[in-house]
């Protein structure tokens, strides 16, 4: 696209005045390209020029802010709104409402709800979609509840299929099956349709609480509604399958997920790579990565987890070091969950020494470890007979805001207790129940 600048220069030279179609066509290209500070530079400079513009511009603007991110500046900019005799109105409105609903600023949410009801502008079920949702995140039930009986009583508005399938989702995340069941009953007396939204929803809560039978139940309604399943579908079921140990359940899901073209993505085949490590299957396993980089899905973090802790559970602690270092070398980010198998791998086959730098590179660098890690360290060096330094990591531990658990001091009593260091034993003891009553 030309500069926006530019365009209006010649619209100038050929003595034509730019109406605010033209303005706003040009706005909202470059909004639609991300150029959303080039198209604040061509609003300035209009203003500047005593041109003016509409609700659709103001609308372009303060979408493109809210989609980086930059809220403050679109509340900024509703105000030059106002102050150019330009009314917001509830499209612009909820465009803000939603990105503070999105970012847990529920404070700004309320304030800038009251500001639109008192300048006279009905929330729509867009603005309530947002509102409840927002308030479901942050486990405001009561909030949440208050807003649907506004919406339904005060207002007038039906909760369409948005809603009913916000209240399903956060009903289920919170572990609140009754609830959630009640929202799709009342979704199906209001003769709302269920999309594949609902009924993923559904499946996945159903799945969380542990009742798979229950989420094949909902995914067979959903194929006699008429509606395929997508990839999100057999995900969730294939997930769980693999979680419960049903592997031939789950292989089966996938072969009919490919009968029906549906595409696995790489979630796909992080759970069939993983229950294929746990059955020990690792020709499959081979077959599977191979098959997933030729098909374009690109290994993550996830995926190179499932595989190093099967090669160090196998104790083929060398291929998982060589695996650490594709990993690294491809681009892939270690999480604090990759160095805590990494390092609990090697210490169970006593190479403590390659731990211990792996830990000290951790700490120096200031990543995040955690008890697991330090446990772990822990047990290494109290199986190489290295008592005191293993004890050593206790007040270290406690530096980092870190408290010893259990585990911690399981492993030191019994190291302890198998060299008979009885003093050792008591101060431990001492230091244990100390904790415990803090």
């Amino acid at each position: 696209m030309h500069s926006a600048f530019s365009i209006l220069g010649k619209i100038h030279k050929m003595g034509l005045q730019p109406d605010t179609v033209t303005l706003n066509t040009l706005i909202k290209g470059l909004c639609i390209r991300s150029r959303v500070g080039e198209a604040l530079d061509l609003y300035d400079d209009l203003m500047t020029k005593g041109f003016q513009l509409n609700e659709v511009s103001y609308g372009t603007l303060v979408n493109g802010l809210c989609k980086l991110g930059q809220l403050r500046s679109a509340i900024t900019l509703v105000e030059k709104m106002e102050r150019h005799s330009v009314k917001p109105g509830v499209v612009i409105y909820t465009t803000i409402i939603d990105s503070l609903c999105k970012c847990g600023h529920v404070i700004e949410v309320h304030e800038l709800y009251c500001k639109m009801i008192d300048q006279g502008f009905l929330p729509d079920i867009g603005t309530y979609c947002s509102l409840i949702h927002g308030h479901c995140s942050k486990g405001q039930w009561q909030a949440a509840n208050w807003l649907l009986h506004e919406m339904v009583l005060l207002i007038g508005i039906e909760p369409d299929v948005c809603i009913f399938n916000i209240l399903i989702g956060a009903f289920f995340q919170e572990g609140k099956i009754i609830e959630a069941e009640t929202v799709h009953g009342r979704m199906m007396k209001c003769g709302e349709k269920l999309n594949f939204v609902t009924y993923n929803s559904l499946m996945d809560g159903y799945c969380s609480m542990g009742n798979v039978n229950k989420s094949k139940n909902v995914f067979d309604k959903m194929v006699l509604s008429g509606l395929v399943p997508d990839v999100i579908s057999f995900n969730i079921l294939i997930d769980r399958l693999r979680k419960i140990k049903m592997v031939d359940e789950a292989i089966g899901l996938f072969k009919e997920m490919c009968a029906k073209n549906i595409t696995p993505n790489t979630r796909t085949y992080n759970s069939r790579i993983d229950a294929m490590c746990k059955l020990g299957r690792m020709s499959c396993v081979r077959d599977l990565v191979y098959d997933m980089r030729d098909t374009g899905h690109a290994a993550n973090v996830v995926t190179y987890n499932i595989l190093l802790n099967a090669f160090c559970k196998s104790r083929n602690i060398d291929q998982g070091v060589v695996l650490f270092q594709q990993m690294v070398a491809e681009g892939v980010q270690p999480s604090l969950y990759t160095d805590n198998i990494l390092l609990n791998g090697l210490c169970k086959v006593d190479r403590v020494n390659d731990a211990w730098e792996i830990f000290e590179y951790l700490s120096f660098k200031g990543y995040h470890v955690d008890v697991y890690t330090y446990n772990s360290m822990i047990s290494g060096l109290c199986r190489q007979g290295l008592l005191d330094e293993a004890r050593t990591l206790l007040p270290k531990m406690k530096e980092n805001d870190f408290l010893p658990d259990s585990i911690t001091y399981k492993i030191l009593l019994q190291a302890f207790l198998e060299k008979r260091e009885d003093d050792k034993v008591e101060n431990l003891l001492h230091e244990m129940f100390a904790s415990l009553k803090q």
